[in-house]
């Protein structure tokens, strides 16, 4: 079977793992192409980045919603929107950051997905 492979030595371990493989005359494509698929991984989390420049008549609204997703008190949510641009929440899917930016827009707020 060795030479039938193309193996001259027997491997060092005695228990051969999934990711060693064996070279069966390929010239190692196969790993090139893989390597490749995994660089492309698709963003699973991302950050929520409120921008400035709203109306101060909706400034209570944006401090309500901030407070609502955010959980913070009053007074930080209040610091929070009042210095725009900053980072709203860090580590958010994908659906719940969709979510969030439509309520935000609808009460005057821009932010942005990154």
């Amino acid at each position: 079977m060795r030479n039938k492979m193309g193996i001259n030595q027997m491997p060092i371990n005695a228990v051969m793992m999934p990711e060693m493989g064996l070279k069966t005359g390929s010239g190692g494509t196969a790993a090139k192409g893989g390597a490749a698929a995994a660089s492309v991984k698709e963003k699973t989390t991302f950050e929520l980045k409120l921008e400035g420049g709203f109306d101060s008549g909706s400034k209570i609204k944006i401090i309500k919603e901030v407070r609502m997703f955010t959980d913070l008190g009053l007074k930080e949510a209040k610091k929070l929107v009042e210095k725009a641009p900053t980072m709203l929440k860090k580590g958010v899917a994908k659906e719940e950051a969709e979510k969030i930016i439509e309520n935000m827009k609808a009460i005057g707020a821009k932010v942005v997905m990154e």
